[in-house]
């Protein structure tokens, strides 16, 4: 499988490397989807921005657009042979929807933050779901849908889902309080339609951070005022500020984009030549395009430092007397930060940001949770 998809990969970049005349050749999109099942009732959500989102190259700049194809599907490539079969457990087992729960389909890249933060939510609530693999260049399994992000949720093969935090909203609401039906909380997410700054329609859900719960849920789940605002604005946190920093640190010196790629040819056994172009093309396209995030987002000549910074905060945000901001057990801020940050796990960024912040104690507390479904018994109670 691995060999297979970097050699269309390979492909692809060679196209669009011998391609003399590269009209404006649209977007680049690394880490997302937007879809409509044939014959599905609904489709709701956004899959926000991306980790470079609609990277777009002039003419003369084709070859740049070939290396970034080749990125795109190594880093995805990358972790999918390395697949945690731990992280996974729930997805690779036939199963059938639990009683009076949702059949859940999830159609995602595996190195996505925000679909790394769905795959949090529902290990920690133990709620049994199916993984579907998109190729983040062909992206053939969602060929059917006119939304092409990811991660998109098909709930009963009715109700889809695109937004990673209109998704977790939906489904915590409806874990809380399954009397509602389904379809009328997300209706609670309306689409918000507008034209940014470069003139293209963007859609967006001003209350997708909200759970959509009675003043006595609420009460019971917020037992303390501040705890709801706290929860979404670190979940906000996460995707606007702290997704932005990982992509420049895994790509911060020709070194580690080098190392990152060493795997992928590794373990995808490779000819001499496709193994050499997949390494070192698409190595060098990365360093590139990282450089340009770091640039686009004002990051620090070294990029380490607003890693630390970010998630010494978050840790200094918990406290030293909570063991997570939820308190005794993850929240869905908790769930956020850390499948943004798990998307790191086997790179040098990781391991730096391990030995270089108060992180570590907290992610072995969430990896935990999730890992052993710890929210599944508060699910069946309706708990937070």
């Amino acid at each position: 499988m691995a060999a297979a998809l970097t050699k269309s990969l390979g492909k692809v970049g060679w196209y669009m490397l011998e391609s003399a005349a590269c009209p404006r050749l649209g977007s680049v999109s690394y880490l997302f989807g937007n879809a409509r099942l044939p014959g599905s009732s609904r489709a709701y959500g956004t899959g926000g921005v991306g980790l470079w989102s609609r990277l777009s190259f002039q003419r003369g700049k084709g070859r740049m657009l070939g290396c970034a194809l080749l990125l795109g599907g190594g880093v995805g490539l990358y972790q999918t042979v390395k697949c945690s079969m731990q992280q996974q457990h729930l997805a690779q087992e036939e199963r059938e929807a639990p009683a009076g729960g949702p059949l859940l389909t999830l159609y995602q890249y595996k190195t996505c933050p925000f679909c790394s933060k769905v795959r949090a939510f529902l290990d920690f609530h133990g709620l049994p779901y199916e993984i579907i693999e998109v190729n983040p260049v062909m992206r053939k399994e969602i060929k059917w849908s006119t939304y092409r992000k990811v991660p998109i949720l098909m709930v009963d093969s009715k109700v889809q889902l695109n937004d990673s935090s209109v998704i977790i909203s939906s489904l915590k609401t409806y874990l809380i309080d399954k009397e509602k039906k389904f379809t009328d909380i997300v209706n609670s997410y309306p689409e918000m339609k507008s034209v940014n700054d470069s003139g293209k329609e963007v859609t967006e859900y001003n209350n997708k951070y909200w759970l959509m719960l009675s003043e006595d849920n609420t009460k019971r789940i917020y037992p303390e005022k501040h705890m709801q605002k706290e929860e979404m604005k670190w979940r906000r946190w996460a995707d606007d500020w702290l997704v932005h920093l990982i992509s420049p640190n895994v790509y911060r010196t020709t070194a580690e984009a080098l190392s990152s790629f060493d795997y992928i040819v590794r373990e995808g056994k490779f000819g001499s030549f496709e193994g050499f172009f997949a390494k070192y093309v698409g190595a060098a396209a990365m360093f590139i395009i990282a450089k340009r995030l770091k640039s686009r987002h004002n990051l620090q000549d070294d990029v380490r430092e607003d890693l630390y910074k970010a998630v010494n905060e978050w840790v200094a945000a918990i406290g030293k007397t909570r063991k997570f901001m939820g308190g005794d057990q993850p929240n869905l801020a908790d769930l956020a930060v850390f499948g943004v940050l798990r998307v790191m796990e086997g790179l040098q960024a990781f391991d730096d940001m391990m030995a270089n912040t108060k992180v570590k104690h907290w992610y072995h507390r969430v990896e935990k949770a999730t890992l052993n479904n710890q929210g599944r018994k508060g699910t069946a109670a309706g708990g937070h």
